[in-house]
């Protein structure tokens, strides 16, 4: 009886050595799927402020909350304009959004090219504050009128970010739980350096999610307090009908193949020049060394006979 004592109280301390080895890695797993249930249970609550009926939905018989739709708007104007008034009147809108300061208005960037005759563009890329945008549209007709100007096209478009936001959000909830474990875990776990070192990766890992996820986030939520704006000038069309537009068409052409014209003659004779050099040298020394009685081909010149009387 005491040697079947002995061999069970073996066999156990056996098992208990051969589990220790391997409990602290199925910690390390066991964490990471707690961390991706909890925020559908435990992080959902932590999240609800104490007596929030609208956060505990169902529980507290309240309706479903809804929550209300991200959007990222993007507005275009577009202005005809003098050629001469186009620089002032993109100069006046620029006051116009530094006036609101950087908080309301920035100025992302600004284009101007002067064309052929009175034909001009611009370009201006603002981003407004998106309860603002609207009425700011409106002091940008204002400012164009002052200066001669008239709209010619407006355009409003929008995407909706919530449920990219709100993915984003659950899995920064995610990771941000799985570090915080896995954290913990380092601190009061002790296993072998193998162990520790697969460990601090993981954290590591978890850490970069965090910070793409937040950046993600902090991107997709200024979209949503900022709109685009983008502002297009012109003028008239360069030589817009009229019955000057076939005379000065006929003129531009003269003047386009006479340039034509002289260049290709200077092409020509710059590309044959070598050789008239070359030609004239050889006929310069085939004319000073010949024998006098030969002649240039080298045929010999023969006297004519005297007519006798």
């Amino acid at each position: 009886m005491t040697k079947v004592l002995v061999v069970t109280a073996s066999l156990f301390a056996l098992a208990a050595c051969s589990s220790e080895s391997s409990e602290s890695m199925a910690d390390y797993d066991m964490v990471e799927e707690t961390a991706m249930e909890a925020p559908e249970g435990e992080l959902a609550m932590e999240q609800a402020a104490p007596g929030d009926v609208s956060a505990s939905g169902s529980d507290a018989g309240g309706e479903i909350p809804v929550s209300i739709p991200q959007i990222a708007y993007s507005y275009q104007y577009g202005y005809r304009l003098p050629a001469i008034e186009i620089p002032k009147a993109q100069q006046a809108h620029v006051t116009l959004c530094e006036k609101r300061g950087p908080k309301i208005c920035r100025v992302l960037n600004m284009e101007n090219s002067g064309g052929e005759g009175d034909y001009a563009t611009g370009m201006l890329h603002l981003e407004v504050a998106a309860k603002q945008a609207r009425p700011f549209g409106a002091d940008l007709a204002k400012a164009a009128d002052e200066y001669g100007g008239s709209q010619i096209a407006a355009s409003i478009s929008g995407e909706d970010l919530s449920k990219q936001i709100v993915d984003t959000e659950a899995r920064l909830r995610s990771r941000v739980l799985l570090s915080q474990r896995l954290t913990e875990l380092l601190r009061t776990k002790s296993g072998s350096v193998k162990e520790l070192v697969e460990a601090e990766r993981a954290v590591t890992q978890v850490n970069e999610e965090i910070d793409q996820a937040r950046s993600w986030l902090n991107e997709m939520r200024g979209r949503v307090a900022f709109s685009k704006i983008v502002v297009n000038y012109q003028s008239s069309a360069p030589g817009s009908g009229g019955f000057l537009q076939p005379i000065r068409e006929a003129f531009g052409g003269i003047s386009s193949m006479l340039g034509n014209s002289i260049g290709t003659a200077i092409t020509f004779i710059a590309a044959l020049l070598p050789w008239i050099l070359v030609l004239g040298l050889i006929i310069y020394i085939r004319r000073r060394f010949k024998a006098y009685d030969r002649t240039f081909w080298g045929r010999k010149i023969e006297n004519p006979e005297p007519i006798q009387e």
